[in-house]
């Protein structure tokens, strides 16, 4: 699904990325890489600021590299979303606010997620996260990944800062190869906007102003993780005022994944829980093939093997 639309910038393929350009395979995404020991919230997520966690993401590089695709690192900071279990030292989490996130129900249905009250960031700490997502980045091209996504929604640490339920602040905080994904219209964790659309407009005008090679932004149709509704917002608005690649994400099956593009309201589309449930997804579209169900119960559980890496390949599924 790619495409190039009059007046904006090239998509990802003839962009500035060496050899790399989007294969069958297409590009891929890590979810939620940790860029230092405050950023997890979750047990058995990966990190990237240590240097043994940058000699471990090597082979994996390697491998995907090896099967033609581009491979992105999406870094992320939890912030309020988060618990002294998973915290240095037990310390508090750390958000844009102290205001306590209440419990909340897991993507499996059943299980409770407790949150402990944050502490605020102060003035002079903010930069020192900033940071941490610089180093991060760095890691990432150490790593050999072609590049790094910055994630900005869902209700974690970025998003902490932009939405105005979360963000109480009376401070100041009241380019090349990285992309963002945004959620403006999300209520992720109780991060929710009275104006979503001006604030999603304010975020690509002023991502703009950096190069910014994409930007990554969640269907208004998806208010939480696995809750989808009937919703008058549109990204269409959001996709004109972006300069650069617009990835839509949410709730997309194939049929409508083409549609967007073929009618410009996104240059690419992003498919996640099709993808896990089937490694050749591609494959599949391109033969009409059918597609494994997923098994939402399964999703960020801890069980390595349980619903991660059992999904079977077309040529494995015996007729």
């Amino acid at each position: 699904m790619e495409g190039k639309v009059p007046g904006k910038q090239p998509l990802l393929t003839p962009y500035k990325m060496g050899k790399f350009q989007l294969s069958h395979r297409g590009l891929l995404i890590t979810e939620a890489t940790g860029v230092s020991d405050t950023a997890q919230g979750y047990a058995h997520t990966p990190g990237i600021w240590t240097k043994e966690q940058v000699e471990a993401w090597k082979p994996i590089v390697d491998a995907v590299h090896a099967k033609g695709s581009i491979f992105i690192c999406q870094l992320w900071h939890v912030g309020r979303v988060s618990n002294t279990e998973f915290q240095p030292n037990g310390q508090a989490p750390l958000s844009s606010t102290d205001k306590a996130l209440t419990p909340q129900v897991r993507s499996n249905g059943f299980d409770v997620a407790e949150f402990t009250a944050p502490r605020r960031l102060t003035t002079d700490e903010v930069p020192r996260v900033v940071n941490d997502f610089r180093l991060a980045a760095r890691n990432a091209m150490e790593a050999g990944f072609d590049g790094v996504e910055i994630h900005g929604a869902h209700g974690y640490l970025l998003d902490q800062f932009m939405k105005d339920q979360v963000n109480d602040r009376t401070d100041k905080y009241g380019a090349d190869k990285v992309g963002i994904r945004l959620s403006p219209f999300g209520h992720h964790a109780e991060a929710g906007d009275s104006n979503p659309t001006a604030l999603g407009l304010y975020m690509v005008e002023s991502l703009n102003k950096y190069g910014v090679l994409y930007c990554h932004m969640v269907e208004p149709r998806i208010r939480a993780a696995g809750e989808m509704c009937e919703c008058p917002h549109s990204l269409v608005p959001l996709r004109k005022a972006f300069n650069g690649t617009f990835i839509a994400a949410g709730g997309y099956v194939k049929e409508d994944g083409n549609n967007a593009v073929a009618e410009e309201r996104a240059d690419l589309v992003a498919f996640g829980r099709w993808f896990l449930a089937n490694p050749d997804l591609p494959k599949r579209f391109a033969l009409n093939a059918p597609l494994n169900k997923y098994n939402r119960e399964t999703f960020y559980a801890p069980e390595p093997i349980i619903g991660y890496t059992d999904y079977p390949f077309l040529e494995d599924i015996v007729e």
